[in-house]
């Protein structure tokens, strides 16, 4: 266990190193779902219990993993764990809402390869958390993702109202808002230091 307090481990997974906007893991659906706020906030949600629980299994994995000496399968262990909790959120959220399942589309399955949440599990092992730690840095990675999901979505929902030039139209002007969005978020990096 590092001896940090979980207050830090929060701000540090959610603004500091947030997945998308610091490190650019999780760049497929902070693109594709981040058209609309309601769709965003939905899909950003639906990664933070994939975070919380994928975080779970993979503290739990670790251990088991090192007490059989066998920290090599560490990698496929968390990519199996990933992959079942993907599956069992899309089965709940197909079952319990449709119309969000229909909306998020093929990005719900591609949560199975973001890397973001492998990222997490992985993280996570190398900073030697211990259970509550984990659970805290999931929760502050997922929000963090979210986070980042409904302010793009925001800026492109009012990017609709503006006037934009046709050069810039579309895919690029979407980009150039990513990167300012991300250059902002280089602003909290003040936070870390003591």
């Amino acid at each position: 266990m590092i001896d940090e307090s979980l207050w830090s481990i929060f701000i540090n997974a959610s603004l500091i190193n947030n997945f998308v906007l610091a490190y650019f893991l999780g760049i497929c659906p902070f693109l594709g779902v981040s058209g609309k706020l309601g769709p965003a906030a939905r899909m950003g949600a639906a990664v933070t219990v994939v975070m919380v629980i994928s975080s779970m299994c993979a503290y739990g994995l670790h251990a088991l993993l090192i007490a059989i000496n066998a920290p090599y399968l560490q990698l496929i262990s968390y990519i199996v764990v990933i992959a079942s909790t993907v599956q069992i959120v899309e089965m709940v959220i197909k079952k319990f809402s449709p119309l969000l399942f229909r909306t998020l589309g093929i990005f719900l399955p591609l949560i199975t390869t973001n890397c973001a949440i492998l990222a997490l599990a992985l993280f996570q092992t190398n900073k030697g958390y211990d259970f509550v730690q984990c659970l805290v840095y999931a929760l502050g990675g997922g929000t963090g993702f979210t986070l980042a999901l409904i302010l793009m979505a925001g800026l492109r929902e009012k990017l609709d109202l503006a006037s934009v030039p046709d050069l810039a139209r579309g895919t690029a002007i979407t980009l150039m808002m990513a990167g300012i969005l991300s250059l902002t978020f280089m602003g909290f990096a003040g936070l870390g230091s003591h």
